[in-house]
């Protein structure tokens, strides 16, 4: 006959039993909740690669032809789904391949959209022979004449704001509609000029 066990003997292996119970219960749980984070990241991580590739893209702006709007080093967002449901406009700013090297991406201003004339005349820009107003530029970052140039079909004459140095369509003609990727929209750095790009 099997010998009885002190009572309190049964109560501390009931005890026993229940903690590790208890031990099991709560190590399924932080399984649980790990599981549920490492998810959650991952779709985090699929909807951003998503995003960067579908809808905006980071840029960094590398030099000054587009100042005093856009500023070296300063990091924007660039909308890719933009020209999917809208035209390019004049006064747009784009970002592009660079025409006579694709590796290369430039920013500037759509100027000249297809069929129009684009002149210049003592840094003055006449679209259609009509006075183009340009209020985001600056008097001393004017630069010389430029002569008369009609865009062609399916590409657009674009312009640095900063005139006297930079690189744009009066260097090496117009873009094509396929090399331009995307529309500036919205700087996030630097944190104190974050805002909407007009």
């Amino acid at each position: 006959m099997p010998e009885e066990q002190p009572p309190e003997t049964a109560v501390r292996q009931e005890r026993t039993e229940a903690e590790d119970s208890e031990n099991q219960g709560s190590l399924a749980g932080v399984f649980n909740e790990l599981r549920g984070w490492a998810r959650d990241i991952l779709v985090a991580a699929v909807a951003a690669v998503l995003i960067v590739v579908f809808v905006v893209q980071p840029v960094k702006v590398e030099g000054t032809s587009m100042a005093p709007r856009l500023a070296d080093q300063e990091r924007i967002f660039v909308s890719k789904l933009s020209y999917r449901f809208s035209n390019i406009e004049r006064g747009d700013i784009v970002v592009f391949w660079y025409p006579r090297n694709p590796a290369k991406s430039f920013i500037k201003r759509v100027i000249g959209i297809p069929g129009e004339t684009v002149e210049i005349k003592g840094g003055v820009v006449f679209v259609d022979g009509r006075r183009l107003e340009e209020p985001y530029l600056r008097p001393e970052y004017l630069d010389h004449d430029y002569h008369t140039t009609k865009v062609p079909e399916d590409e657009f004459f674009v312009l640095g704001d900063r005139r006297n140095s930079s690189n744009d369509s009066r260097n090496w003609g117009c873009v094509p509609r396929r090399n331009i990727f995307g529309k500036a929209v919205f700087r996030y750095w630097p944190v104190s000029r974050a805002g909407m790009i007009e």
